[in-house]
């Protein structure tokens, strides 16, 4: 979706905010982050604007959250970044964009968690709290996040294949090896719950060692708790990890975790790609996506399910 005539700078996202949100128009404007999807502007000292920059269905995400997440952020124990104007696509940009609350913090990739049990105990929490179930009009996710392992098998043995040639992994047999143990375990049949689906360590901000807010709600949807509680092999030290488990309510069965684990390997895999496509240069490519992927992995091969 990238497009030079449709360039994002300040100059662009003030005119927009002077045409549709004046009010906020004069409040200074500072770059943060281009993401995956979108790009991250900080506007004054509690907002920020995110403006969809890179992938097709950015529009589609954005408006998404928009309509969904004030009616979730105030049961949940992290700050998130919650929707408090929308723009509209006009002749100066043409696609929809909105201003949300600011959350301070390093994205975890950057600085990863060092009070382990706090840490352990606060995603814990924040998982416990988000995993409510949905209506049944929830959106489904993108990519088939949250449904049944079968649905992304095919995508993981591509990325596994990708990964393989590109020699990012020592171990190749060892990670199909939790792969195909998740994929054997019984799928969910429980309630399809909310989910952010995303949580990698770019989209955990930590503060102090421990976590303090999340961000990138783009993938929210409802399904398999499992998708989510992958997050505490990439976040945490696997010493931690049954701490994280007896924190989370109610409590995972063993065929829970066992597909929480696919969903892992199946994230750190793509983490580790996007990691060293961005190290060529590829928009929206993180290399320092790579580094905890790689260690979700090391984590993952070394211990069995349970």
């Amino acid at each position: 979706m990238t497009d030079p005539k449709n360039e994002i700078t300040a100059e662009v996202i003030a005119e927009l905010l002077r045409a549709q949100h004046p009010d906020l128009a004069d409040l200074p404007l500072t770059f943060g982050a281009r993401g995956w999807d979108n790009q991250l502007w900080r506007l004054g000292d509690d907002l920020a604007v995110r403006m969809p920059w890179a992938t097709s269905d950015a529009d589609e995400l954005l408006l998404k959250e928009h309509a969904l997440l004030p009616g979730i952020a105030s049961r949940l124990p992290l700050r998130i970044p919650v929707p408090q104007r929308l723009g509209l696509p006009s002749a100066q940009f043409p696609h929809p964009w909105i201003v949300t609350t600011w959350v301070a913090g390093e994205p975890a990739d950057r600085a990863p968690v060092t009070r382990d049990a706090e840490a352990a105990d606060t995603l814990a929490a924040f998982l416990t709290a988000l995993h409510q179930p949905a209506p049944a009009d929830a959106p489904v996710g993108r990519n088939r996040r949250g449904g049944p392992l079968a649905a992304v098998d095919e995508g993981f043995r591509y990325s596994l294949r990708e990964a393989t040639d590109r020699g990012l992994i020592p171990d190749p047999a060892a990670v199909r090896e939790v792969w195909d143990d998740a994929l054997a375990a019984p799928e969910w049949t429980g309630p399809a719950l909310w989910l952010h689906a995303d949580l990698h360590p770019a989209n955990l901000l930590t503060s102090d060692g421990d976590f303090c807010g999340v961000i990138d709600f783009g993938d929210l949807c409802a399904g398999d708790p499992g998708c989510d509680l992958a997050a505490c092999w990439a976040l945490l030290p696997e010493a931690v990890v049954d701490r994280f488990y007896q924190g989370y309510s109610p409590a995972a069965d063993a065929a829970t975790r066992r597909r929480a684990r696919g969903w892992a390997v199946w994230k750190a895999l793509a983490c580790l790609l996007v990691g060293d496509n961005g190290v060529h240069g590829r928009p929206g490519g993180k290399a320092t996506w790579a580094p905890p992927a790689a260690a979700a992995l090391r984590r993952l091969t070394a211990t069995r399910a349970g």
